[in-house]
């Protein structure tokens, strides 16, 4: 009897255990074992890491630069309003003070 290869079916399955499957009605399972998923190194995540605490602190550096700048304004404003003295409050009021 010449060798038999089932149609569709892997070639390691000997023709023996397949005629033996279909005699008795049972199925053929095929297993294909997996290899475990490939875990990503560590320096993939370094990069975006890195990257984003980069762009923290430049954006809480801007902040802090913004505050002291704004800061400073508002001394220098109360230091210039402080030595104007009643001339400053003055034409503060008589600027807000509606016309008649």
């Amino acid at each position: 009897m010449p060798a038999f290869e089932p149609p569709g079916i892997a070639p390691h399955i000997p023709a023996e255990t397949y005629h033996r499957a279909q005699r008795e009605g049972r199925p053929i399972i095929v297993v294909h074992p997996t290899t475990p998923p490939v875990r990503r190194p560590a320096r993939a995540y370094l990069v975006p890491l890195v990257l984003g605490l980069a762009v923290t602190l430049g954006v809480l550096g801007t902040v802090a630069a913004t505050l002291a700048l704004l800061e400073f304004a508002v001394r220098t404003a109360a230091l210039v309003a402080g030595a104007a003295g009643p001339i400053g409050l003055g034409l503060t009021f008589r600027l807000a003070r509606p016309r008649k």
